[in-house]
């Protein structure tokens, strides 16, 4: 979720996509065995949750792509997106969508990949949202109603545009035969979501590999500058990520305290407790996942910024806080050195606390 925006259950609700009748591919391409009829699609879905009190309308907008051979290809064994049965233009689509929309008070977009765009020999050379969908959302948009998207991917997409123009972005993935009930119980607010980003979203393929525990570069760039000459920089973007891994909102807010160390230095035999106090500062109540990360500052081969050594999901209510406590051991600090030999060596921690890999609070500790 990019926003909160809860859905009312009343109204002319449009559900646009080529993705959102579409039964075939809600399960996603590792669904071997799926009856590929059964699944609800999101148009079903929203209209179950919504009730009787909300009139759901659809229009399909456009294809999946504007090249038929592509779609063919990114549409195959069983997971149809129906162009052989839909011989309409894209004009002739985004037509009847625009006049949905436009009677209607707010847009569910349901867009992306369909389930052949990933998984085996699924290889794509740009990671945008194909740009006859794009171009659909572009004029929704236009309409002035409120539009949100909620997007099918099976691998981190370039969301920037969307990031910059869309109010709401609810991603998800390929959930399966029961996806479309959860769409709409997010969409209307009857779930509270949690759910984390567990892969790095860059803003453009040029990034790409991009990743949360990358090793560190010999002139790397200070953290919160853009560029500075002669340093492990972009001309033209910045280093940081659209959406960091370990990322995702709520219809809440979170805040953290300060990261509190039950000792700064520890030996083989020790511990250190990290602890933070969590605090639900929304009005809404709602689940968090604390995530811990660690940096080995300084070792004998090259080691990661930062790791992923623990977390913890905890229900907090509108105002509630609570203390989180990570115990780390020296077994959480070990790696392969270059003898491949599974050690801890002596020197600084950095222990990193926070919602996402990006935005964390920051102590150290040293181990003897």
């Amino acid at each position: 979720m990019k926003r909160s925006c809860l859905l009312k259950k009343q109204g002319t609700i449009a559900v646009v996509g080529p993705l959102a009748n579409s039964h075939s591919n809600m399960p996603g391409t590792w669904s071997v065995a799926a009856d590929l009829t059964k699944p609800a699609t999101v148009v079903e879905g929203v209209q179950a949750v919504a009730g009787d009190q909300a009139k759901v309308v659809y229009a399909k907008g456009s294809h999946l792509v504007s090249d038929a051979a592509y779609e063919e290809r990114a549409t195959m064994f069983g997971r149809s997106l129906g162009r052989e049965h839909d011989t309409r233009t894209d004009a002739q689509l985004l037509e009847e969508a625009l006049a949905i929309a436009r009677s209607a008070d707010v847009i569910v977009a349901a867009l992306g990949e369909s389930s052949e765009m990933s998984g085996e020999s699924s290889s794509r050379f740009g990671l945008d949202i194909p740009d006859v969908q794009k171009e659909l959302l572009a004029e929704l948009l236009k309409t002035g109603k409120p539009v949100v998207l909620v997007l099918f991917t099976g691998r981190p997409l370039t969301l920037t545009w969307e990031d910059a123009h869309v109010p709401v972005i609810l991603n998800v993935w390929f959930g399966g035969s029961e996806a479309a009930y959860a769409i709409g119980d997010v969409l209307f607010g009857d779930v509270n979501p949690c759910g984390k980003l567990v892969a790095t979203f860059p803003q453009n393929v040029g990034q790409i590999p991009l990743y949360y525990n990358h090793k560190n570069t010999g002139r790397p760039l200070e953290e919160g500058r853009w560029f500075e000459k002669f340093r492990s920089n972009y001309l033209d973007v910045t280093n940081d990520p659209l959406y960091p891994f370990g990322y995702g909102l709520s219809y809440t807010t979170f805040t953290y305290g300060e990261v509190q160390l039950s000792t700064s230095e520890i030996n083989a035999g020790g511990v250190v407790r990290a602890s933070v106090t969590v605090t639900n500062s929304g009005t809404r109540d709602g689940a968090e996942v604390v995530q811990l990360y660690i940096r080995d500052v300084v070792g004998s081969i090259t080691r990661p910024v930062k790791e992923l050594k623990g977390f913890e999901k905890v229900f907090l209510k509108a105002g509630e806080s609570r203390t989180v406590t990570f115990t780390i051991t020296p077994e959480l600090l070990k790696f392969y050195n270059y003898d491949l030999d599974y050690v801890v060596e002596p020197g600084e921690f950095e222990v990193m606390i926070g919602g996402n890999s990006r935005d964390v609070r920051k102590t150290s500790f040293t181990y003897q």
